[in-house]
């Protein structure tokens, strides 16, 4: 069983990159879609009337994608501006693929035949590019814009063109998808030809697509699924989703590279404003003003439950936060997370039916070494919206593999069960 546990990647999007739809864009969040559809198929496979899937996180569109393959209605949100865009795009892949390919090309021959520039762009990116690449891609940039339309060709073109920004950079990222303009890679691709590929893959799992299920029933909303929502009451069968883990991973740093290239932001300051306050609390760059608030947040009455518990965790945060040099609020990210993680089981309680089941992969944090019980908190939180009863399986340990990391409590990853 120990052994079984540790191998589990179930859990990592990485498997997806070589599945049809999944791979069309690399997000550093997420789990694996083969493990979702295995799971839909067990939920589902006593049952003939109308069944709906929801994903709160929708993040790259996996458990809605996967519920159109096996032919269910889903709905999913979520209120990142740019990743909202990416599944808004995948979510087209039941357009003619004869007219997207026609297009994606026409958008290709007419690159060719551009001059890029490159002197308005950000330091940031001419780190990032050669100027040669820098050229070949603003050309690409620059004809998608001047044939920009809200046609499904274009959106699905401009996916294209979002995907291959990390392929065709000589900079470095990081493991969750930070970029590193000082650590350099060996450049293999060329914007033309990683455009042209990337296109014919497309074309090719969108056949693949259209052969399992004629059009897409999924329901997408670009909104946050801590308040009300588009999601109707009493409309959903199965919930499976993945929140931000309280791990201080920056959701908004995650995409600069993208946001930046695109003229969306100037500095990693405007992240802020642009993205990061859409997003569930689960970064000290997000709370950091909300310091002095701490123990006020946590009086709430919606973290009730859990108070006392929370109480002392946040106050030895507090506490190690005054001998460490980076000083980091954990102590506020903590108690803002479980706030807004409160906030989505209330709403869940509203879309769910009575007899439903929600699916939550989690993992627990211990920041700054203080043991932080996730699933614990998160079950509670869940009965105290009304559910009626949860339970934990733990799939894999975490914090075993990297030899610098700051501190040993064991660590776990796993599915959090909840019922009613």
């Amino acid at each position: 069983m120990t052994n079984k546990i540790k191998k589990d990647n179930s859990t990592s999007f990485v498997n997806n990159m070589s599945l049809p739809m999944h791979r069309w864009y690399r997000y550093s969040a997420g789990f694996h879609a083969e493990w979702v559809e295995q799971l839909i198929k067990e939920k589902t496979k006593d049952i003939n009337e109308k069944f709906r899937i929801y994903d709160p996180f929708t993040g790259s569109g996996t458990v809605l994608l996967t519920s159109d393959k096996l032919g269910f209605e889903s709905y999913g949100v979520d209120p990142h501006p740019f990743i909202s865009r990416v599944v808004e795009a995948k979510l087209l892949w039941d357009t003619d693929f004869d007219l997207f390919v026609d297009y994606a090309g026409k958008v290709l021959n007419e690159s060719k035949k551009k001059k890029g520039f490159t002197e308005n762009y950000p330091e940031l990116i001419k780190k990032c590019y050669p100027e040669d690449i820098l050229y070949m891609l603003d050309a690409l940039k620059s004809v998608l814009e001047e044939k920009k339309d809200d046609s499904n060709e274009h959106k699905l073109t401009w996916l294209a063109f979002v995907s291959i920004l990390r392929t065709c950079s000589t900079a470095g990222t990081a493991q969750w998808q930070y970029i590193l303009p000082n650590k350099t890679k060996k450049l293999k691709n060329h914007p033309f030809e990683t455009f042209e590929k990337k296109i014919n893959i497309m074309y090719e799992d969108m056949k693949f697509m259209q052969s399992c299920s004629s059009k897409s029933k999924a329901k997408f909303f670009r909104q946050d699924c801590r308040e009300q929502n588009s999601v109707p009451d009493k409309s959903i069968d199965l919930v499976i989703t993945s929140p931000p883990y309280a791990n201080n991973y920056d959701y908004a740093d995650a995409t600069r590279l993208e946001l930046t290239f695109l003229g969306e932001i100037e500095k990693w300051g405007d992240l802020q404003d642009y993205v990061r306050k859409y997003l569930m609390r689960s970064c000290t760059q997000h709370v950091s003003k909300l310091r002095k608030e701490t123990f006020e947040i946590i009086k709430d009455d919606k973290l009730k439950c859990i108070y006392d518990e929370i109480f002392e965790v946040c106050k030895k945060l507090e506490g190690e936060r005054e001998y460490r040099s980076g000083k980091k609020n954990y102590h506020t990210m903590i108690a803002t997370y479980f706030l807004d993680i409160a906030k989505v089981w209330i709403d869940l309680r509203r879309v769910c039916k009575e007899n439903s089941e929600v699916c939550f992969v989690i993992g627990d944090s211990a920041p700054y070494g203080v043991y932080v019980p996730v699933d614990e908190w998160m079950g509670k939180l869940a009965l105290a919206a009304g559910f009626k009863e949860y339970k934990f399986d733990k799939t894999r340990d975490r914090n075993v593999k990297w030899d610098n990391r700051t501190h040993k409590k064991p660590l776990k990853e796993g599915r959090l069960w909840v019922k009613g």
